[in-house]
C-alpha cells in the first residue's frame, strides 16, 4: 500500500503499482509512452497523435471534453490520468466511481517536471522519470542562455476564431511566451482565454507579433490577412501549437523549436 497526492491536492491510495492506464490528455499520453508505459496504456483519446503508432493499436475512449464512460469502464483500468484544464470537472466526477482519477495541473515549467516525477512514483518508473527531468532541465538552461540577449517583444497568441480568443494569464502558453521574452498583451485581461476584438488589438496592447496557433483552431492565410489589416505593423506568424501548449516530454523538442522561431523572427 502506498499513498500519493496529485497536483490538485487529491490524496490517492494504491494497493500496488497501477498496471492498466487510461490517458485523457494527448501530451500526457506521449509522456507516459516515453516513460516506458506503452503496454500499460489501455485507452487514449482520439486526439492522442504522438507517437503515431499508438492510434491504431489502442482503444479510443472519446475526446478530451467528451469521453465514453462505459467504454472506459469496460477496459477495467487501475487509474485514469486527467488534467484540470483539458478535462472538465464533470468528466472527472463521472469517472471516479471506476477507479482513481489522477488530475494534473500544469501551468509552469516546474509543474511539468513535478508531473513527470509523479508519474515516476506512480508507475515505478523513477529512473526513466529522473532521466527525463534531467534532460528537460538541461534543455531549459540551454534555452535560457540562448534567449538571454534576444529583444523583448509584445505578442498576442490566438487560439480560436469566431469569436477570436487569446491565451491569457495563468496558462502554460503564457509561461512559454514569457520564457521566450514575448510580453503577452492579454496577460492582464480577466479569464485564462479571453475573447478579443481584432480591430481593437492596437489599443489593447499594440503587439509586435501575433501568433496564430495550429491548434485547437486551424488558422489559415486568409485569417492572417484579416488580422494583419487590423494590426498594421504587427508581424503575423503561424506557430506549432503543440510546442507552446503540450506539457511533458514535448518540452524537449519545444526548446529547439523556439530557437528556430527566434531565428525566423530575427532581431528587429
Amino acid at each position: 500500500m502506498f499513498e500519493l497526492t496529485d497536483q490538485i491536492g487529491q490524496v490517492h491510495q494504491f494497493a500496488s503499482t497501477p498496471k492498466r492506464i487510461i490517458s485523457l490528455v494527448p501530451s500526457q499520453t506521449e509522456t507516459l509512452f516515453e516513460l516506458g508505459l506503452e503496454e500499460q496504456l489501455m485507452g487514449i483519446t482520439k486526439f492522442c497523435v504522438h507517437p503515431y503508432h499508438l492510434r491504431p493499436t489502442k482503444i479510443k475512449i472519446g475526446g478530451t471534453k467528451n469521453v465514453h464512460v462505459e467504454k472506459i469502464k469496460a477496459l477495467n483500468p487501475d487509474i485514469i490520468i486527467a488534467n484540470k484544464e483539458e478535462n472538465t470537472l464533470e468528466i472527472v466526477e463521472s469517472l471516479q466511481g471506476i477507479c482513481p482519477v489522477w488530475v494534473t495541473d500544469v501551468r509552469s515549467f516546474d509543474d511539468a517536471l513535478r508531473m513527470i516525477k509523479d508519474f515516476g512514483e506512480l508507475f515505478n518508473k523513477r529512473t526513466d522519470a529522473d532521466k527525463w527531468v534531467q534532460k528537460l532541465q538541461y534543455a531549459y538552461k540551454d534555452f535560457i542562455r540562448f534567449v538571454a540577449n534576444r529583444p523583448e517583444r509584445k505578442a498576442a497568441y490566438l487560439i480560436w476564431r469566431e469569436p477570436y480568443m487569446a491565451a491569457g494569464k495563468d496558462t502554460f502558453i503564457d509561461e512559454m511566451l514569457t520564457l521566450n521574452k514575448f510580453q503577452n498583451i492579454y496577460a492582464n485581461r480577466p479569464g485564462r482565454y479571453p475573447e478579443v476584438e481584432i480591430r481593437k488589438m492596437r489599443i489593447q496592447g499594440d503587439p509586435d507579433i501575433v501568433f496564430l496557433s495550429s491548434e485547437p483552431y486551424p488558422f489559415k492565410e486568409e485569417h492572417a490577412f484579416e488580422i494583419g489589416r487590423s494590426t498594421h505593423h504587427a508581424k503575423t506568424v503561424f506557430v506549432d501549437g503543440e510546442m507552446f501548449s503540450w506539457h511533458g516530454v514535448r518540452l524537449f523538442k519545444a526548446f529547439e523549436y523556439f530557437k528556430i522561431l527566434h531565428d525566423r523572427l530575427g532581431d528587429e
